[in-house]
């Protein structure tokens, strides 16, 4: 019996092999009606996705660096905020795979403090110069505090052990008088350079994972450093905003402990500092990951994975009644842990480079704002770990936004999310997912074929996506939008998209054969490629008693923003 059902499995099997690879697979999928109602207001959308971080502080103000940055800072109408580890790791600056330094601290041979803020400020300059605020984030030890200093300086590259890069960063101080100090000083000279007004808009944070190997110290050890942490911070600035924890995986058991614990604290703990009951906090942190795998060599995302520790950190925020109000910030939220860990060493990161890291994005965070409602908490920003990595192998697989200054697919869907103004209003329609849905299952049976819709004053926007966890081929879903309540009598439509074909630099890449070294004229080909581009041109289409009805045939892991404007 037992061998039989192997034998079942293992035709299964091949025959969905054979199947999908000729073609008999691609039967035409029946046809998807979505209803937006821009007179079903849903509130002022938050734009949780304007949040972006990355763990090497020192590519801020190098070449392409800077070129993201103003990319990024020039695709929302709001401020950017971004998250940097390491800015105040001892060293001389340079900058590496998973290694940062500012060498902010150090001391003289009678151990006495000495304060550079030359690269601090580099960095921030660079942020403030483009409109962006800093979530300033406080850590890593320096070496001269560090209980445990030696080994400091990791080498780690893709291939090496992960563990390699905890060193004498993770550690807690040996003095945490001389910490908080060198807190204070931080802020007080940041007020100096920027002024209170700016420095007050800030997040100063503390730390990063420290339920795993980030922090070397005990639970209790952090909540000490986050009593001295948040006092030095309100000492320098009472109106600063100061928060933490930043666990990763809420959903894991180990990680909802720590999570209590440090809430626990925060309401009724004795403060290490003051001896007082509880401590300040403004905001609250956590991050949330999904868990890519290959599946007969195709990749297969888990968007449920990422939602369920989302929802399970929203649960435990909600369960504290004097903290609920408080703004969350998702500090790392992405569909897999590593940013540095490259495609040619971890072939189930393939996703990054392609539409499948677009789509994803769309119909993650779209869900992101359904499980806050759901849960009554106030989402304040999902931070998207990506940015770049310097002077690296074009399309080399990384999580990052752009590749040697070409913008990759998933950039353009923030580029769609900074064109949704005002309220959000009502999708409903024959949809197969939702939010509760994605979270318990992920996306394995149909397509997640869904939209997300703002209106504002004179402009409305519809994002539509077509996303499934597996990444095989599919033909391309008739989809047909549904607009009622749009005023006027004709509205100009924009209608953009994220394909194979459009706004995406690493088809384009791959059609000129994959050069390790594009020409001049390549990389500006390449360049433009890896713009938000329109689908057709822009068009006055006529309104029917306040109704459009808009059909389009959507790719697999393809997105669409269709943009309406009326005078």
């Amino acid at each position: 019996m037992k061998q039989q059902k192997q034998l079942v499995r293992i035709l299964s099997t091949l025959l969905s092999f054979w199947v999908i690879n000729t073609g008999l697979a691609q039967v035409k999928p029946q046809p998807v009606r979505i209803e937006v109602d821009l007179g079903a207001d849903k509130g002022p959308i938050k734009p949780i996705w304007a949040w972006f971080g990355y763990d090497e502080p020192n590519y801020t103000y190098m070449k392409d660096g800077k070129k993201l940055l103003t990319e990024i800072s020039q695709l929302s109408k709001v401020p950017v905020n971004v998250r940097a580890h390491s800015l105040l790791v001892t060293g001389d600056g340079k900058a590496a795979l998973k290694w940062g330094s500012t060498n902010a601290y150090t001391e003289d041979k009678k151990g006495n403090p000495i304060y550079d803020w030359t690269i601090v400020d580099k960095i921030f300059d660079t942020y403030i110069e483009r409109g962006m605020k800093p979530i300033a984030q406080i850590g890593f030890m320096p070496e001269a505090l560090s209980t445990h200093p030696q080994p400091y300086r990791h080498n780690w590259k893709p291939g090496d052990n992960y563990n390699d890069i905890y060193t004498g960063w993770a550690y807690p101080p040996k003095d945490y008088t001389k910490w908080s100090e060198l807190v204070y000083q931080w802020v007080k000279h940041s007020v100096s350079r920027y002024g209170q007004k700016e420095v007050e808009s800030w997040y100063w944070e503390l730390w990063n994972e420290p339920n795993i190997s980030y922090w070397k110290g005990t639970t209790d050890e952090y909540i000490k450093l986050y009593d001295y942490t948040a006092d030095a911070v309100k000492r320098a600035l009472p109106t600063a905003k100061v928060g933490g924890p930043e666990v990763t995986g809420p959903n894991w058991d180990v990680s909802a402990k720590f999570f209590k614990a440090f809430m626990d604290h925060v309401v009724s703990g004795k403060n290490y500092v003051t001896g007082k009951t509880g401590t300040p906090i403004d905001f609250i942190t956590f991050h949330a990951k999904g868990a890519p795998k290959l599946v007969s060599g195709a990749v297969q995302m888990n968007m449920g994975t990422q939602l369920r520790d989302i929802d399970k950190g929203f649960e435990i925020v909600a369960s504290y009644p004097t903290l609920k109000h408080l703004p969350i910030i998702i500090g790392e939220s992405d569909p897999e842990g590593c940013a540095a860990c490259s495609e040619d060493l971890h072939p189930q990161n393939a996703y990054r480079n392609g539409t499948m890291y677009s789509s994803y994005t769309a119909a993650s965070f779209a869900r992101k704002y359904d499980l806050a409602q759901a849960r009554g908490v106030n989402l304040e920003g999902a931070v998207t770990w990506a940015f770049e990595f310097e002077d690296q192998a074009w399309f080399r697989g990384f999580r990052d936004l752009a590749t040697n200054g070409v913008d990759k697919p998933v950039l353009n869907v923030f580029r769609m999310f900074g064109m949704m103004q005002g309220n959000r209003v009502g999708v409903k329609g024959g949809l197969a997912y939702d939010y509760a849905r994605i979270r318990d299952q992920s996306v394995r049976a149909e397509d997640d074929i869904n939209a997300f819709a703002t209106k504002d004053a004179k402009t409305a926007a519809v994002m539509v996506w077509n996303y499934h966890d597996d990444n095989l081929p599919a033909p391309d879903a008739p989809v047909t939008i549904q607009v009622k309540g749009v005023p006027g009598q004709k509205v100009l439509l924009q209608h953009y998209r994220i394909d194979k074909q459009f706004s995406n630099s690493y088809e384009a890449w791959k059609k000129m054969g994959s050069p390790k070294s594009p020409t001049p004229e390549q990389i500006a080909e390449l360049e433009k490629a890896g713009q938000l581009q329109l689908l057709t041109s822009p068009e006055w289409i006529n309104v029917k008693e306040g109704i459009v009805n808009l059909p389009m045939e959507l790719p697999r892991q393809g997105v669409s923003l269709l943009k309406f404007s009326w005078e």
